[in-house]
């Protein structure tokens, strides 16, 4: 009997010492569909945000939301920031360089909107980085409009990420029936919950500082 308590208590202690990964890891996802896109100079204050507040050992990466977004193509920058933090600084201005190049280049929208292929894509980077505290920035008016043939309609494995939908703005059809606008949040908030995920919205973008936890 005392070797399975000293046994026991050899395990909990075990468990008391084993670290958290305290690193965190953000996905920012941009809607470059339609009108939309007149929305991404917002979406360059958010990475601005963004790369004042990451640490050393964070990761971050930035995507479009394309026709067809579980691909790497769609990744525009990715980076996990060195633990030198002069070399860390570099790394962010190349990233906000990259950024507000991408930004440049948009002369047009996409003719479809993958938000679940995103996701999906979002959620594997973030599993891969290993952080602790991991984010999805969904940067879009939430309505999905999938090519021909795409097939989306299964739940999303989001464990434990934080899915953040930013800047929701309101479709045409929504003025005529508000209700639209509330369904739609409702069912992406179903999807994540559903997977595992934490469901946020965040219109005010001055309200940026409760996108991710300090640490």
């Amino acid at each position: 009997m005392n070797k399975l308590i000293t046994l026991g208590l050899v395990l909990a202690l075990t468990a008391c010492t084993q670290k958290v990964p305290q690193q965190r890891a953000v996905y920012l996802l941009l809607d470059t569909s339609g009108t939309y896109t007149e929305e991404l100079t917002k979406a360059q204050n958010i990475l601005n945000y963004l790369l004042a507040t990451l640490d050393s050992g964070d990761s971050v990466a930035v995507a479009r939301i394309d026709s067809g977004s579980f691909s790497e193509k769609d990744i525009i920058a990715k980076v996990t920031l060195d633990e030198r933090p002069s070399q860390a600084n570099q790394q962010k201005r190349a990233f906000k360089q990259r950024m507000d190049d991408y930004v440049k280049s948009v002369t047009r929208g996409s003719r479809n909107t993958d938000i679940t292929g995103g996701l999906i894509q979002a959620s594997e980077y973030l599993a891969e980085t290993g952080a602790g505290e991991q984010y999805v920035l969904i940067f879009s008016d939430l309505e999905e409009d999938l090519a021909k043939g795409h097939i989306r309609d299964f739940p999303i494995t989001l464990a434990g990420i934080n899915v953040v939908a930013l800047n929701v703005t309101k479709l045409r059809s929504d003025n005529i029936d508000p209700r639209d606008y509330l369904k739609r949040l409702a069912r992406w908030q179903e999807r994540v919950v559903t997977g595992g995920g934490h469901w946020q919205v965040v219109n005010d973008l001055e309200r940026l500082d409760q996108l991710i936890a300090s640490r």
